[in-house]
């Protein structure tokens, strides 16, 4: 049979972008079908927005600790609306240049959401197209428990929205997003209050992280309210009424504005993949190893498989499978060993193990070896910050397991250690490496 194209991809976000212009690039005829700004999470409501709001929330801190290295005080005054105006503005231009990107490698984008017809058609508004292969890249969304007056909330795509700083603000969650844009408000000047369910954030990192980031946050000035979760949202001419329950149901907590960000879900609800025979695992697209759906000729790449939930995993697997299939060059990825940060104030990243996946995998025969210090740059500001560091060895073969920081410029410095880590680098070959000396990094290859 012939079909229009050799390769249909569903959602022009990280994965859906990578795996169409690799696929392009040898010779594929592909088309992408996208209904909203081309870029996916990750350009238009994720990693790049946010990110630009942390460097902003960054000032705030770089004002105080000037003082101490002889410049004089200053009164600075922060405009909300042209934050968000410029961070829209980049937003919307990287969106046009990755379209121009699909340009050039020869890709079709075509505006709309598509839905499968039967396993080789789909339809995208009024147009109907088949293909030999289709790859599903719709990634995913934030979700929002069912409670009564949760329509007054926001979720994490609409705080690059806001028309006005709230100045009381709440967090709902204790997840990575949550924690970020906690860290953002409060560099910015709004209060701040986060609500989780533990004791503790981020719950799945090695527990020496996730200490090191609430201590740091709570002497930033973001209130944790720990074991304790929402019962009901009230919405008052004071502001919205918060009803808890837990260690901290004694008093309704009143803010401006209230974030959810207690969870998120494969982007999946209009593909009717019922009609294409795609099986499900639970919420997501149920995928192989070589990310092969239930139907061999259809592929799913991406949060919608909610592997590993990551922009570079997303990008990593749809190459993979572009060259594969297209390229004749055979690629798996490996979901282990995936290093990662947490734009946090204090910042985090990890790579590899946490010292409770070690423990559990290799009982009593691992080493932990940390470090906690001031960096220099603080030595003059008189702020109160620590660096700390941490090295997860097996003891039987001195094998690095992980590598964790928390501290300013985690996420640059364990992009470096990511790749030591992944090629099985032993606690000797760090020892072996000279530090570059004043730096926090030096920390690393010093610790005994």
């Amino acid at each position: 049979m012939a079909y229009d194209y050799d390769l249909f991809v569903i959602g022009a976000g990280s994965g859906g972008l990578a795996s169409s212009k690799r696929a392009a690039s040898y010779g594929a005829k592909v088309a992408i079908a996208e209904n909203d700004l081309v870029g996916g999470t990750c350009v238009i409501r994720g990693c790049v927005p946010k990110k630009l709001m942390v460097y902003a929330s960054h000032f705030s801190h770089y004002y105080k600790d000037a003082l101490g290295y002889g410049w004089s005080e200053v009164e600075p005054s922060f405009d909300w609306k042209k934050l968000v105006d410029v961070v829209d503005k980049e937003v919307r231009r990287l969106s046009e240049l990755h379209i121009s990107f699909l340009e050039k490698a020869g890709v079709e984008l075509i505006r709309g959401y598509a839905k499968f017809i039967d396993p080789h058609t789909l339809e995208v508004g009024d147009r109907k197209v088949t293909a030999d292969k289709i790859l599903i890249a719709t990634g995913g969304h934030p979700v929002k428990p069912q409670i009564p007056g949760i329509e007054h909330s926001i979720s994490s795509d609409d705080m690059f929205l806001l028309t006005e700083k709230p100045q009381r603000f709440a967090v709902w969650g204790g997840g990575y997003i949550g924690v970020e844009f906690a860290s953002i408000l409060k560099g910015l000047g709004s209060e701040v209050t986060q609500i989780i369910r533990r004791d503790w954030i981020l719950r799945g990192f090695d527990q020496d992280i996730r200490s090191n980031i609430q201590d740091g946050m709570s002497k930033h000035g973001v209130n944790f309210l720990t074991n304790t979760t929402i019962e009901k949202i009230e919405k008052t001419d004071e502001g919205l009424k918060l009803i808890l329950t837990g260690e901290h149901a004694e008093k309704p907590l009143i803010v401006d504005q209230l974030l959810c960000a207690t969870g998120r879900k494969p982007n999946l609800g209009k593909l009717m993949l019922e009609n294409a025979g795609v099986e499900m695992n639970q919420d997501a697209i149920a995928v192989t190893l070589d990310s092969q759906t239930s139907q061999p000729h259809i592929y799913a790449v991406g949060d919608c498989t909610d592997r590993v939930n990551l922009t570079p995993v997303a990008i990593a697997e749809g190459r993979a499978f572009a060259d594969t299939e297209y390229g004749h060059l055979p690629q798996s990825i490996s979901h282990e060993n995936i290093a990662t940060a947490v734009f946090s104030q204090p910042e985090a990243a990890t790579i590899g193990m946490s010292e409770e996946q070690a423990k559990e995998k290799f009982g009593e025969a691992i080493k932990c070896y940390t470090a906690r210090f001031r960096p220099l740059f603080h030595s003059l500001t008189g702020a109160d910050e620590k660096v700390f560091m941490k090295l997860i060895v097996e003891t039987n073969t001195d094998r690095v397991l992980g590598a964790h920081m928390v501290g300013k410029d985690s996420a640059e410095l364990i992009q470096g250690i990511a790749i030591a880590v992944s090629m099985g680098a032993t606690k000797k070959d760090f020892d072996r490496t000279m530090g570059i000396h004043p730096t926090s990094g030096e920390e690393f290859v010093t610790m005994r």
